[in-house]
């Protein structure tokens, strides 16, 4: 389970200088849509459909890509979207 202590623990050993997420009860996943029905080898489940968002100061989202999970591009995209849109 990627619970708040594991992400404590990703974030002290990455250093990261922002907070992570943890939706333990999917409430965020489901306000944003993105807690949905899967399917895999015919057995269905509720899971994470991966999606990436950037959410502007004034909590609103101002960028949105549906398909971001198994494209190796998608990172250099959304850093480019960033640099693109710095001080917007």
């Amino acid at each position: 389970m990627l619970d708040a202590k594991s992400k404590k623990k990703f974030a002290d050993k990455f250093s990261l200088n922002f907070p992570l997420l943890a939706d333990e009860d999917n409430a965020v996943a489901t306000a944003y849509g993105v807690w949905v029905e899967k399917s895999m080898y015919g057995k269905k489940y509720m899971g994470i459909s991966r999606e990436t968002f950037i959410i502007g100061p004034d909590g609103k989202i101002v960028a949105h890509w549906p398909k971001a999970a198994g494209s190796e591009e998608h990172p250099a995209e959304v850093l480019a979207w960033l640099k693109a849109n710095a001080g917007s």
